[in-house]
């Protein structure tokens, strides 16, 4: 009985559960076991599995003791299933009904997932997608299941040659020696590393988004492959919603309100991704530099200004140029044999290298240096997109440079700027996300493993003492030090990085930064790099579709339009501006010959917060008639207890 008693335990595994309970299974256990142990509810809304922070198949064997999380549509892995899934079902339906058709890659990406495909000498068109999503929705109906199969690499790479297939033997050729997994769903069959769903019936609507064009890798040299973007929703009614938002969002898209209001434009002439900022977009950007310059001379930072390029070498020394040497445009050649610049692609060694100009005492520091410094990446043509992808931008950058024992209380200091900025632009729904490197890939990052557990468990314990809603996510670290993302949702729902800080022990050791100690001895600083906006094009993109070009009071272009009746009361109206003046308040008389009615309506649509109506009445009584945007009449006014008014609403926000 004895002997017995312990075989059985000898075939148990023991799984972990988030709430850190502990079930033993047999050996061998699926996730959907598991799942179904727990309730027959969760085990017919489950979509994955992390085994070990790995995200796995639900019927994948789990042979060893393990931490394990059942993921729903909850929860993005579950959402990440099933979007990659129905991207293997969309090229099977596109196989079937486009013979030869080869496949490069079809990964699930924020909001659902694209497949680049070669389609030979035919064009898919927009009309083909219905027939498309057709396809897809007799395989969801049949319950296409998707089998994980495992091929030694010769095999693998004999099996695409056969097929002609030279997309996957490139791939394939990049892999280490070994099994290669592949997953067949009907006759379709790709090499992928998984997870997907065990069957296509939790898919119950899709919808194919649209078509682009993608080089394949991203090389501009290489074939252009069609890129098909589609989604899909484990209820119809998800999938109406997500419609209904990406309407909404073709109204907010930042392109169409950036040319409605004369924010910004493009040239051919200028080149494509450098963005040209009209007047009324320009007042917006130094608005918001002076607000943030304002809050970093109250937080101690020194302004600095850097040139726009820069030798060569010191993007060597810092690391950039091995990182992003290939997302760069071409050196910079001068007359002198073997001497190369390179447009400027960070700001940080610039720093580092005015924090070296000086000999700086422990007393000295931290020493905080801020600059809204331009900088250039030779984005690929086809990832441009109007100010969020870009290849000239200025980030509202800064550097301090500090003692270890400092470190903390200057990273919460950074916290609490991006956290004013935030309220001063209403933005309410975020969370912060802690970017760790990945042990197992140390050769992505600089520096030692020493360093790197140092600066990750400083942003910790500084997320932690600030109570900030935190996710700590493996791998997505900068190459040179742990950061601490700030997430932020729209008006939309839809989710942005804005903010970053990032702690650096490297650059201080590449540059061989060095403070002098209370002890007469040198000692090296640590480095934090901070982007409150991140960079000022795609912020102010994001602020413009979050509020739909109706920007918040204190920053809006034009906070006031004076509406005279008619030319006779031109004279009072340039009055009243003059009053506004006195108070700072940015305003204009619309001088044009038309009916009130019209230039009200104009105003509206222009979303400009108020309107100062003048004729006869208001001319006798030194008053205002006040009509407010998207509200209608707020009564009558003096300009001054009017211009009170509005500087006490923007007080009310900009109170620091």
């Amino acid at each position: 009985m004895y002997l017995c008693t312990r075989k059985n335990k000898m075939h148990m595994i023991k799984i972990i559960l988030p709430d850190k309970s502990v079930k033993e299974f047999n050996k061998g256990v699926t996730g959907i076991e598991i799942a179904r142990s727990i309730s027959e509810g969760l085990a017919r809304n489950v979509l994955s599995v992390s085994v070990n922070d790995e995200v796995w198949d639900l019927n994948r064997p789990i042979t060893k003791d393990a931490h394990i999380k059942l993921h729903t549509w909850d929860d993005k892995e579950g959402q990440a299933t099933m979007w990659h899934s129905t991207a293997h079902l969309m090229a099977a339906a596109i196989e079937e009904l486009f013979p030869g058709a080869k496949f490069g890659i079809g990964p699930d990406i924020d909001n659902g997932f694209y497949y680049d495909i070669d389609f030979g000498d035919k064009v898919l068109r927009p009309e083909d997608l219905p027939k498309i999503e057709k396809k897809i929705k007799e395989y969801v109906s049949q319950k296409h299941t998707f089998n994980r199969e495992e091929m030694p690499k010769n095999k693998a790479l004999e099996y695409y040659k056969i097929k002609n297939d030279e997309y996957k033997v490139e791939l394939i050729n990049e892999l280490e020696d070994g099994n290669i997994t592949f997953y067949k769903t009907g006759n379709f069959v790709d090499l992928c590393k998984g997870p997907h769903l065990m069957d296509a019936s939790p898919i119950k609507a899709v919808k194919l988004i649209s078509i682009a064009g993608a080089y394949w890798r991203g090389d501009e040299s290489r074939k252009q492959l069609t890129r098909v973007y589609g989604i899909s929703f484990p209820k119809k009614k998800l999938l109406d919603e997500y419609l209904e938002m990406l309407e909404e969002a073709k109204k907010r898209d930042h392109r169409k309100i950036g040319r409605e209001m004369e924010l910004f434009t493009f040239s051919q002439n200028v080149g494509q991704g450098l963005s040209l900022w009209l007047p009324k977009g320009a007042q917006i950007r130094e608005i918001l530099e002076n607000f943030l310059k304002k809050v970093q001379l109250k937080a101690g930072y020194q302004q600095v200004i850097t040139p726009h390029i820069a030798n060569k070498n010191l993007y060597i020394q810092s690391g950039h140029y091995e990182k992003y040497g290939k997302d760069s445009f071409q050196p910079i050649k001068t007359p002198n044999e073997d001497e190369e610049f390179f447009l400027k692609p960070m700001n940080c060694p610039h720093h580092c290298e005015i924090f070296k100009s000086k000999q700086y005492s422990y007393k000295d520091l931290p020493v905080r240096f801020a600059e809204f410094g331009t900088v250039y990446r030779y984005e690929q043509s086809g990832e441009l997109h109007g100010l969020t992808r870009v290849r000239s931008f200025t980030q509202d950058d800064a550097h301090i440079f500090c003692r270890p024992d400092q470190l903390k209380e200057e990273f919460i200091k950074v916290i609490d700027i991006i956290m004013l900025i935030f309220k001063a632009l209403e933005f309410k729904d975020y969370k912060a996300q802690i970017s760790l490197h990945d042990p197992d890939k140390m050769e992505n990052y600089i520096g030692t493993i020493q360093n790197w557990e140092k600066a990750e468990k400083a942003i910790i314990e500084a997320t932690n003492e600030k109570g900030l809603d935190t996710e700590v996510v493996k791998g997505e670290a900068a190459f040179y030090g742990p950061k601490l993302d700030f997430m932020v949702k729209d008006a939309l729902n839809r989710e942005w990085q804005l903010g970053t800080i990032q702690v650096d022990y490297n650059l201080p050791e590449r540059f061989d930064m060095e403070y002098v100690g209370s002890d007469n001895k040198k000692h090296r600083p640590v480095m934090i790099h901070r982007a409150p906006f991140g960079s000022m094009e795609r912020f102010v993109a994001v602020l413009t579709e979050h509020c739909a070009g109706k920007f918040p009071l204190w920053l809006t272009p034009e906070q006031i339009i004076i509406l005279p009746i008619s030319e006779k009361y031109q004279k009072y109206a340039e009055k009243v501006l003059n009053l506004l003046k006195n108070y700072e308040l940015r305003s204009r008389i619309d001088e044009r010959n038309e009916k009130t009615g019209k230039k009200i309506r104009d105003a509206e649509t222009g979303k400009i917060p108020y309107m100062l109506i003048v004729g006869e009445k208001e001319e006798q009584n030194n008053t205002v008639s006040v009509r407010k945007h998207q509200q209608g009449d707020m009564g009558t006014y003096s300009v001054d207890d009017f211009a009170k008014i509005v500087v006490d609403e923007i007080n009310s926000i900009l109170d620091f």
